[in-house]
């Protein structure tokens, strides 16, 4: 394995190079010095890895995957989680079923709450019981 030296110059453009002993440019041209020297680098790495890589830009994080049929796709994903959340909302224990559907279900929640309140809102019947009536049934009951 052969060292070869490499520099980065400046040519009659202004713009950087990377050039080998011989003065031949291997490389270039480069608008920055900065843009130049990560090349060189870059060609250094290849050259000890043994395997070429690629001079794009590096993106981080997780590259989003290439969505298939479309619409297709999703309904499909859509199906798949509605039948996983109703697996799973099966296997969930007596208790937590009980208490989701209280807090889920605001129909039934009122219908508890009216049935507590049972008689004794505004406009129960209590409230109209003529007096005079109620006292003459007391009386008829033998009370």
């Amino acid at each position: 394995m052969s060292a070869r030296i490499l520099n980065v110059t400046r040519n009659d453009d202004g713009q950087f190079e990377i050039t080998d002993a011989r003065g031949k440019m291997v490389e270039g041209p480069f608008d920055t010095n900065a843009a130049a020297w990560s090349a060189l680098d870059r060609i250094d790495r290849d050259a000890i890895l043994g395997k070429p890589r690629s001079n794009k830009k590096v993106l981080w994080g997780k590259p989003e995957k290439q969505k298939r049929n479309g619409k297709k796709a999703g309904r499909r994903r859509a199906a798949k989680d509605e039948h996983r959340m109703k697996a799973n909302a099966a296997k969930a224990p007596g208790w937590v079923r009980s208490v989701a559907a209280a807090k889920f279900d605001p129909a039934g929640e009122r219908k508890f709450r009216d049935y507590k309140l049972g008689t004794f809102g505004a406009a129960s019947e209590v409230r109209r019981i003529d007096p005079a009536t109620y006292l003459a049934e007391k009386a008829a009951r033998g009370e």
